[in-house]
């Protein structure tokens, strides 16, 4: 027996020694990284633990507040502000962090109907160690709140909090009232687009672009006739005033080519010109521009509160924030549902008209009475489309023809089902970038679509993805998923807001413009479908060959 224990301690010790021999090269190498998917064995084994960790008298509490709308748009409100980030605006963690960390951000419409109210209220409060789930130092009625809006998780998080009474209430004072107590954002917003829609040449003689003393002959006004300028990006239109209304001048200017052309909206065009005589002097500009152009725009006495996009055609009226500033009583859109929180930006960059046309007698082409806080489907239905015809608005399978309809296109998106706002890219306040972007290029876009994501593509990089070079036009997120096809004046286009691809083959069947052959002028489409065809990353199924 003697004998045999050497030869059993060397054969133990050969074990361990092979064993540690190979986690050493197998397992202690990616022990470092969090890309790799926990195993069956090890999710099974912490999710026992976990469930455990709770003590019993914990995981036995109910939770204490009634399920009403209230609660559950408070929770809906703290979710968005501390949950949403790596939870996503659904709660099914299909954001950069939630699929890139270890273990992997769960699906809260699976997790949830597992844990007890008492479970989640532990999670919330004290975090779960070794994973991304941090301790939130909340009060036990907003953890609350949580919980109870986690049990009524929509498809897409966030429910339209009720609007405070103080809000309700209150009255419109202007952008220069919010300046004092937010001089930094005041400041940036003054020098967007936003703050300029509309300018006076006689306090901005610096607005108007071209050089009115050169001869041209569409161009037939002076300067003194020009009462408004509108336009300082794609083009410029002119407004003179009449009484107490204004109406535009009859020429316009092509920023892009530096030429004149001519401005008559024809009846083919947009819905509302059948409505009107053919002269522009009898087309206000109050019942077909004004209103998105201004805050608090009255139909009654044809005045706005102020003119251009100031804070309140955003927050909603400021009085009672004014007079005493706290979140409860002034409107922050980017604490609002996904739908509302968009619509802020949807109500003006559109095509569609009021439900209640004609009001008055007059037809409106933009939504009359809504403000911030209200429903803007009671006040504005998006133009319709019937699909497999082109139109002056769509293109036949639905994408936006011409310019603002960046809404129209948006809200078809998987962007947009998933939440994502369009603050999510754009900074309303201001940037030093091109659109007021967050961020410059794919820079902005890779925050969410990181290649090799959940949310991304399903590539090792970009060039994988794109097949272009990294350092080319064709590997620019926007030029594939954002083609310039929308018609804004001319041939001067802008980009579409679906975010899909639309692919040669639909250029061949539906006369959509398709990004490779917008980038590649001088190739056809079949050179693109064979070109595509040769990606061996693609589905033949999306390219509807």
């Amino acid at each position: 027996m003697r004998t045999r224990l050497p030869l059993i301690a060397a054969l133990v010790v050969a074990v361990l020694a092979g064993a540690g021999a190979a986690l050493y090269q197998f397992a202690l190498p990616g022990l470092f990284s969090a890309r790799p998917t926990p195993p069956a064995i090890e999710v099974a084994a912490a999710t026992w633990l976990l469930r455990h960790s709770v003590p019993a008298r914990d995981a036995a509490r109910a939770d204490p507040l009634p399920a009403d709308e209230a609660v559950i748009a408070a929770g809906a409100t703290l979710f968005q502000d501390k949950c949403a980030t790596c939870h996503g605006f659904d709660g099914r963690g299909h954001t950069v962090i939630g699929a890139n960390v270890y273990p992997r951000v769960p699906s809260l419409h699976g997790l949830m109907p597992t844990l007890t109210d008492g479970q989640a209220f532990a999670y919330i409060r004290d975090g779960i160690r070794n994973t991304a789930m941090p301790a939130w130092d909340l009060a036990d009625t907003q953890i609350w709140q949580l919980v109870t809006f986690l049990r009524h998780l929509p498809l897409t998080a966030g429910r339209m909090p009720d609007r405070p009474e103080s809000v309700a209430g209150a009255h419109f004072v202007g952008s220069a009232a919010c300046r004092g107590c937010h001089q930094a954002i005041y400041s940036r917003w003054s020098t967007t687009r936003m703050a300029n829609v509309v300018r006076d040449p006689r306090v901005h003689p610096d607005a108007i672009i071209p050089d009115l003393d050169k001869p041209d002959p569409v161009l037939t006004f002076t300067r003194g006739d020009i009462a408004f300028v509108y336009g300082s990006v794609w083009k410029q239109r002119y407004f003179t005033r009449r009484g107490t209304d204004f109406f535009p001048l009859p020429a316009q200017w092509d920023i892009t080519n530096k030429r004149w052309l001519p401005y008559h909206v024809p009846d083919n065009a947009d819905w509302w010109a059948a409505f009107y005589p053919k002269d522009n002097m009898q087309r206000p500009t109050g019942p077909l521009c004004d209103g998105c152009h201004s805050v608090n725009y009255d139909i009654r006495t044809k005045t706005p509160t102020e003119w251009n996009v100031g804070c309140e055609a955003c927050h909603g009226a400021g009085s009672a924030h004014v007079a005493r500033p706290t979140k409860a009583n002034i409107i922050n859109p980017a604490r609002l549902d996904y739908v509302a929180a968009s619509d802020t930006c949807i109500r003006c960059h559109s095509q569609g008209r009021p439900p209640g046309n004609p009001i008055g007698g007059t037809y409106y082409d933009w939504p009359v009475g809504f403000h911030q806080g209200l429903r803007l489907a009671d006040f504005w239905q998006l133009e319709e489309h019937k699909l497999g015809t082109l139109t002056f608005t769509h293109f036949p399978d639905g994408t936006a023809h011409k310019n603002r309809m960046q809404g129209n296109d948006f809200v078809q998106s998987l962007m947009y089902t998933r939440g994502v706002t369009c603050f999510s890219c754009h900074d309303p306040h201001g940037s030093d970038n091109p659109a007021m972007l967050r961020a410059r290029g794919n820079t902005l876009c890779l925050t969410c679509h990181a290649a090799n994501t959940t949310t991304g593509p399903l590539a090792p990089s970009i060039e994988a993805h794109t097949h272009h070079r990294i350092d080319s036009a064709g590997s620019q997120c926007v030029a594939c998923h954002m083609p310039k096809v929308e018609e804004t004046l001319g041939k001067v286009m802008v980009h579409a807001h679906t975010f899909r691809f639309i692919t040669p083959a639909e250029t061949e069947s539906l006369g959509i413009p398709n990004p490779c052959t917008l980038c590649h002028t001088d190739k056809t489409t079949g050179w693109a479908k064979a070109a595509l065809a040769t990606w061996s990353n693609r589905s033949p199924w999306r390219m509807a060959e």
